[in-house]
């Protein structure tokens, strides 16, 4: 359940008044969907471009809506957090989806959906065959996402940040447990991926940024969990990374990396990118150290698939020290 902020007057004013006029409102209704841009909303709404950045200029200045840069593209989205998100909550709770305008709008939006699902497939089609190959050579993909999903918990999850995002799986897997969730990935032809997934997937709390791994575009520690999944192996400086990632970190917030235990599969750097060829525990441990973090849990789950015997793939849980608390005995270990 989201705590009500409390505003002041003056700051209630100013979102009643910005959310006070029928195509803002209809704008609200559709950012509280889905990112989307100027020019998907104008395609919906049918009007000016101008009038269109206007209204959304006015929303995000009231605190209702969000904007955040892709490359060329400004993406919007209804606020998440703050007592804009609040009044945006209140009031797109109310509205009546039968109604002829909010119905019209929620067409032409699925129109939007479907184009872009058909982007994502086509650049999906084009690099399945390869993803396919490594994900061969590990445990299936269904037991991996159970040991994150189980050590993850139920613990309650303000902020999640996905680093990496792909294709958003991590993000369809766990956002539904956070009040809201960030996707970062440097990829645009990804993020569109991702993006498509997670409106097939009806995830409506989470939000994807283009951006650095090394520079991430979030909030300093602003975020309860943040998870690093089968990216490090492609990095030329994965200790930067995590000690970035520490960074977006809450006080007692926790980094799950997930990753490839060493291995000798030399041809995956030439055929996949691949900078290292996996991770000890050691290893790991060694650089949460650095980033001021305490590696709590460990899981490794052993290969399968056609090519068994390949790829091993490691969970690390690891946590900010600022607040220690119990979730799990430091240095406990599992093997599944």
């Amino acid at each position: 359940m989201h705590e009500i902020t409390k505003v002041t007057l003056d700051v209630a004013l100013a979102a009643l008044s910005a959310a006070g006029e029928e195509t803002r409102l209809r704008i609200l209704a559709l950012i509280g969907e889905t990112e989307l841009t100027v020019s998907e909303l104008v395609a919906i709404l049918g009007q000016s471009q101008p009038r269109v950045s206007r209204h959304l200029k006015l929303l995000a200045e009231a605190g209702l809506a969000e904007r955040h840069r892709e490359g060329a593209w400004a993406f919007f989205r209804a606020a998440q957090a703050g007592p804009g998100a609040d009044v945006v909550r209140a009031i797109l709770a109310r509205l009546d989806p039968r109604d002829p305008r909010l119905s019209a709008d929620r067409g032409r939006l699925e129109e939007i959906r479907r184009v872009r699902a058909e982007q994502a497939a086509r650049y999906f089609a084009t690099h399945a065959r390869s993803w396919d190959r490594v994900r061969s050579m590990h445990a299936p993909e269904a037991q991996v996402e159970a040991a994150i999903s189980d050590m993850v918990g139920e613990r309650p999850i303000r902020q999640m940040l996905d680093i990496g995002a792909g294709t958003g799986r991590m993000l369809e897997l766990i956002a539904r447990r956070a009040q809201a969730a960030i996707g970062v990935d440097l990829s645009p032809a990804m993020l569109a991926v991702a993006r498509a997934n997670l409106d097939r997937a009806g995830v409506r709390n989470a939000q994807l940024r283009q951006g650095d791994i090394y520079a991430l575009p979030v909030e300093r520690g602003s975020c309860d969990l943040v998870i690093v999944h089968q990216v490090l192996h492609y990095l030329d400086d994965p200790a930067r990374a995590v000690r970035e990632a520490a960074r977006a970190l809450a006080p007692s917030g926790r980094l799950m990396l997930v990753d490839f235990a060493p291995h000798g599969e030399e041809h995956l750097r030439e055929a996949h990118a691949h900078r290292r060829l996996g991770f000890s525990t050691e290893e790991i441990a060694r650089i949460l150290e650095e980033a001021d973090l305490d590696l709590v849990s460990t899981r490794h789950l052993a290969p399968g698939g056609t090519e068994a015997g390949k790829l091993t793939v490691s969970i690390w849980l690891a946590q900010d020290r600022r607040i220690q608390t119990d979730i799990a005995p430091r240095g406990a270990t599992e093997f599944a």
